[in-house]
């Protein structure tokens, strides 16, 4: 399990290297395609995550709410897909 934050809720977290370093995989008729550098078809690119656990959308807010991102740029809030 990984470490939590003193609140309980960040499981995990990490900045990611910048798009430069990003490699993309496609599989496209059976073939495997690679390729180097950003493939971006917008302006704007992850550059981190956060995995937390809390109890609803409402507590997730609050959370993300005191993040420092919120005031530099913006935070996305997704729910993880249960199998």
């Amino acid at each position: 399990m990984a470490e939590r934050d003193a609140n309980g809720q960040r499981l995990t977290g990490s900045r990611f290297a910048p798009p430069s370093a990003a490699t993309n995989v496609r599989v496209r008729d059976g073939e495997l395609l690679l390729s180097d550098g950003p493939f971006a078809e917008t302006k704007e690119v992850i550059v981190g995550f956060d995995l937390l656990e809390c109890a609803d959308l409402d507590e997730a807010v609050e959370v993300a709410r005191a993040h420092p991102m919120a005031y530099a740029g913006r935070i996305e809030l997704r729910p993880l897909v249960e199998d």
